[in-house]
């Protein structure tokens, strides 16, 4: 369908000035002690927000102050007039509200969209979107398989809209992406290996089979998955221990992590050539990759991957790392390099290299370079910048379609319980028609993705 208002729209925005934010801001986490730049009332981009459930909360707080959120959609009606109410003392005054993404689309006036949809949501819209003509901020992790990231990258190529992926991390100038700009200078040399510790999944179930609430369209909320009797766990927050909908730890903080790992050592433009399964524990039993019973989370709760990548990289992907040599530092990522080692959390930075920058700062401009030659700003403010500009956003989706690629194919490894080869150039398993079969995933007629 064709978004008549956009050309004249694009062409208005693109022409106006941008000015940056001053400062680098708080981690995106601090997502209430951030003061967004305000636009101007003529230079407010118009947006419809797709799934509003409890992770868009945050989002709209971000963006309510850059944009007019003139629309809201979600297949629970809870969810939508939650959101409007949310919105409606904003500039734009109270949204109007939908159960269908589609109808939303249809809309002339609308020239962005902000995703929040369970994970095996997040393909399909954002492709119907883009081809509408509306530049997409969709959350992570970006799809369900290896093939929806093909498909989505084709289009965003094909349409030219900007893309934001929800990897917030990027936007991190005092943490994340400082620890970018340490290692891209040299000052803990040659990296050689990093650990990525990202938490275990979590045991549930068996849960009961119920009646769906009546305010919920189920069956459209399991769209391309499966079609499964109602349980509440598989909606809402625990969507992610399943996977029909998701992939669990792998790909909830491993779509951050592993970011972080394969960004800041250069290796965000291609994925590893083998993966291989050191440990794995499951919760429930599986077939051939396939859990055996439908009642309960089925995700992988504790694992242990080796992934090695065509340079020599090596990637460590576990639920908690405590090897001999290296203590238990949680959740977060450990970069061992030829001059030393660095590590970068949520809440640190940390390593010799750190402590030498009182007496050997980096470069003034060196978080800027980190950051694409741009100013570091709040995630939200990055995306509305570049939809400005029309330049790409710090967390484009190309990138995201590489880590996630490691990402699936680690889970990929981990269900089948073998090491998976993989020819990143090709974006094809190597010599094994069981684990290729993984790449992607049978879709019910009604909601196939469609290119």
């Amino acid at each position: 369908m064709k978004n008549d208002s956009t050309p004249n729209r694009r062409h208005f925005l693109h022409s106006t000035s941008i000015t940056a934010a001053s400062a680098a801001l708080a981690p995106y986490w601090f997502t209430s002690a951030v003061k967004a730049q305000e636009p101007a009332a003529s230079d407010r981009i118009r947006v419809g927000a797709i799934g509003v459930g409890d992770r868009s909360q945050g989002l709209l707080q971000d963006a309510r102050d850059l944009c007019d959120i003139v629309a809201v959609c979600d297949v629970d009606a809870r969810n939508v007039r939650r959101a409007a109410d949310q919105l409606k003392d904003t500039k734009a005054g109270k949204p109007e509200q939908y159960s269908d993404y589609r109808k939303l689309l249809e809309r002339k006036d609308i020239d962005a969209v902000i995703i929040a949809t369970p994970d095996h949501w997040h393909t399909k819209t954002a492709i119907e979107s883009m081809q509408s003509g509306r530049d997409v901020y969709c959350e992570k992790p970006l799809t369900l398989t290896i093939e929806e990231g093909k498909q989505i990258c084709q289009v965003a190529k094909s349409t030219k809209r900007v893309f934001q992926v929800g990897t917030q991390q990027r936007s991190d100038a005092d943490g994340f992406l400082k620890a970018v700009a340490i290692v891209r200078a040299g000052r803990i040399g040659d990296v050689k290996r990093a650990w990525v510790a990202i938490g275990g999944g979590d045991v549930g179930g068996p849960f009961k089979k119920l009646m769906c609430p009546a305010e919920l369209n189920y069956e459209m909320w399991l769209g391309q998955a499966p079609l499964n009797d109602y349980i509440p766990e598989r909606v809402y927050y625990t969507f992610r221990w399943w996977y029909d909908y998701s992939g669990g730890k792998l790909t909830d903080w491993g779509a951050h992590h592993v970011d972080i790992a394969q960004w800041v050592t250069g290796n965000d433009n291609t994925s590893p050539v083998t993966i291989e399964p050191v440990s794995v524990e499951h919760p429930v039993a599986f077939k051939d990759g396939y859990p055996l019973v439908d009642d309960s989370f089925n995700t992988a709760v504790k694992f242990k991957l080796k992934c090695q990548f065509a340079n020599g990289f090596e990637m460590r992907i576990q639920d908690s790392v405590n090897e001999p040599g290296l203590a238990d530092f949680g959740n977060g990522v450990l970069f061992e390099g030829s001059k030393g080692r660095l590590f970068v959390n949520r809440e640190r930075v940390s390593g010799t290299a750190v402590e030498e920058l009182a007496q050997n700062p980096l470069p003034e401009d060196a978080l800027q370079q980190a950051y694409k030659g741009q100013q570091p700003t709040h995630h939200m403010q990055n995306y509305f910048n570049n939809v400005k500009s029309r330049e790409e956003p710090i967390s484009d989706v190309f990138s995201h379609h590489r880590i996630l690629t490691t990402c699936h194919l680690s889970n990929i490894a981990l269900r089948l319980g073998k090491t998976v080869n993989w020819d990143p150039e090709t974006e094809q398993v190597v010599g094994d028609e069981q684990a290729a079969s993984f790449v992607s995933r049978p879709q019910r007629e009604a909601y196939k993705i469609v290119i």
